[in-house]
């Protein structure tokens, strides 16, 4: 048996490649109600899933290009009252660092989660 670390990634896994990314936001792109707000990475949602907020899942994309879960942000809006995930693909260290601080403001908290590579079974 897996540890429910383990099945948590195989599960993500197999949600992302199950389903289409749209990039709504590219890089450097401005919010569409808060022009002050740059995107400093590719950002748009997963079509066919849901989120808290009733829209896709949201997705953050490195550089790299590749759409493996390197992690996930989860997010507190006290301005929009809710709490979301946010699925990072591909991304090195510094891009989780950078979208963890775009994420961390005076209305939101945000707590990064990376994915561990498991070794072994714990059965």
């Amino acid at each position: 048996m897996l540890p429910s670390s383990a099945s948590f990634w195989i599960f993500l896994d197999q949600l992302v490649s199950s389903n289409q990314l749209i990039i709504d936001r590219p890089k450097y792109s401005q919010h569409p109600r808060y022009p002050e707000i740059i995107y400093p990475l590719d950002y748009g949602y997963m079509k066919e899933t849901s989120s808290a907020d009733g829209s896709g899942i949201d997705v953050w994309v490195g550089a790299s290009g590749t759409h493996e879960p390197s992690a996930i942000i989860v997010t507190v809006d006290l301005q929009k009252r809710d709490a979301e995930i946010k699925i990072l693909l591909g991304c090195t260290e510094e891009e989780m660092q950078i979208i963890l601080d775009f994420h961390n403001t005076k209305s939101m908290g945000a707590l990064l989660i990376r994915r561990i590579d498991i070794v072994g079974d714990e059965s």
